[in-house]
């Protein structure tokens, strides 16, 4: 799933390519019997609504909640878009024929046609992303953002708030703790592994048991770890491309996530990257140096 570094990524290339344009026509392909009634494009008679109101309006400008894309309109709405497991905005010429301009076309399932003659369109393999449309003045009440944590990479999310964050479940297991939405916003399954090997914290190590000086070293890496991602576009190791279908270049830096089975990379230390599952999730650890005390 896309986490902070690949949906600023795409955040950052809507601002680029489609501020200022305005929404011509909205296609869709999206319908789930078990959508009826509920508030997504899933629901026939909601994308109806959603069409008729995005239509004409002019995008002001995009930016990230957690990992949610706020894209703003004139008309005082705001599409929020969740990409879910294998969601990617992409943004040029799209046909669904043979000769797209846009690969995995026949996974496209929403698009965008914009007032310069391009698209908007939204890849998604598993068909598990989340389209709706709110008021821009109710953001921060609306169901989908008003319970989330702060931001790891705003100027006042200090490391005495990260660690308040932290206490607020003392006896869960940090692993789970970093993914928690409404504890920090925006880190999930890859950053986790990595900030907790950088820091040499076992995941299963319960939250109170953590010195305060490992939560300082553990902020510090987080936010140098969230910022090198971005700068590098991201990771692509599944399905995440940015706006222009690049691949980002996280996938090629991680020490933790994805390394099953191989030789712990850190200098002198003679582990080995295991898998284990905890709340239904997976947490690749050094089987050295990341050790529960």
């Amino acid at each position: 799933m896309p986490e902070l570094p690949e949906v600023q990524t795409t955040v950052n290339g809507l601002n680029r390519f489609v501020k200022e344009l305005t929404i011509k026509n909205v296609w869709t392909d999206y319908y789930s019997e078990f959508h009826l009634g509920r508030p997504n494009i899933k629901n026939r008679e909601y994308f109806k609504k959603f069409r008729t109101a995005v239509i004409g309006a002019k995008i002001l400008g995009a930016h990230r909640r957690a990992k949610n894309i706020l894209i703003r309109l004139s008309n005082g709405k705001t599409i929020l878009i969740h990409m879910k497991l294998t969601g990617s905005l992409l943004y040029g010429t799209c046909k669904r024929n043979p000769k797209s301009q846009v690969p995995n076309s026949k996974f496209i399932h929403l698009i965008f046609l914009l007032s310069n003659g391009k698209d908007l369109a939204l890849s998604d393999l598993r068909k598990f992303a989340k389209v709706i449309l709110i008021d821009t003045n109710k953001i921060e009440t609306d169901s989908d953002l008003k319970n989330l944590g702060p931001e790891p990479l705003e100027k006042n999310f200090t490391c005495q708030k990260f660690q308040e964050q932290l206490l607020k479940k003392p006896n869960a297991k940090i692993k789970q703790v970093l993914m928690d939405q409404a504890i920090v916003a925006g880190i999930g399954n890859i950053y986790s592994d990595e900030i907790l090997w950088a820091t040499g914290i076992h995941p299963l190590q319960k939250v109170a048991s953590i010195t305060p000086a490992k939560i300082k070293k553990m902020y510090s890496v987080m936010r140098k770890i969230l910022r090198y991602s971005l700068s590098i576009g991201g990771d692509s190791e599944s399905d995440y491309r940015n706006i222009l279908d690049q691949r980002g270049n996280f996938q090629n830096k991680t020490r933790a996530y994805g390394h099953e089975g191989e030789s712990c990379s850190k200098p002198k230390c003679r582990g080995i990257i295991k898998r284990i599952k905890t709340a239904s999730r997976s947490a690749h650890f050094c089987s050295v140096h990341q050790v529960k005390s």
